[in-house]
């Protein structure tokens, strides 16, 4: 067995990724650093934007803001999430993340365990303005869920 080796990764290293709003940048995972348990990254939210409402059937997810304020839809009831607030969405459960306030938001995320394949990992319940995406509908794998 090959052991991980640690590995720092910038942000600007990362792919923007606004398929599902936002711009959420997956750093620290299988494919970028060899993890085995979960992935971490950021989400960057413009004010009036939105990451689409979403569940991971086999992850909890853990969530940090660290600056802006947002309004996160939990099984479509809306919770005010404010900086230095954590939040853990248990597996299962939709969740969708607007900016309600006027100056950028960004979010610390977590995910794991890892889903058995990649594609299984995110399930959309609603498109985003530019990718429509029929209700429940498992989509492709974010490039940073890809195991190496």
């Amino acid at each position: 067995m090959i052991k991980p080796r640690p590995r720092i990764v910038d942000l600007s290293d990362t792919e923007p990724n606004t398929r599902r709003g936002g711009d959420l940048r997956a750093m620290l995972t299988p494919a970028t650093v060899g993890s085995t348990s979960g992935f971490m990254g950021v989400a960057i939210v413009q004010p009036g934007d939105r990451i689409g409402e979403h569940y991971h059937p086999y992850s909890e997810e853990f969530v940090y803001v660290v600056c802006g304020d947002l309004e996160v839809d939990l099984d479509g009831e809306p919770h005010a999430l404010r900086p230095e607030q954590g939040l853990m969405i248990p597996a299962y459960m939709r969740h969708r993340f607007r900016n309600v306030g006027n100056v950028e938001a960004r979010i610390v995320f977590h995910l794991g365990p890892l889903a058995p394949r990649p594609q299984l990992g995110h399930v959309d319940t609603e498109g985003s303005e530019t990718v429509p995406v029929a209700a429940g509908a498992v989509q492709d794998a974010d490039p940073a869920e890809v195991r190496s």
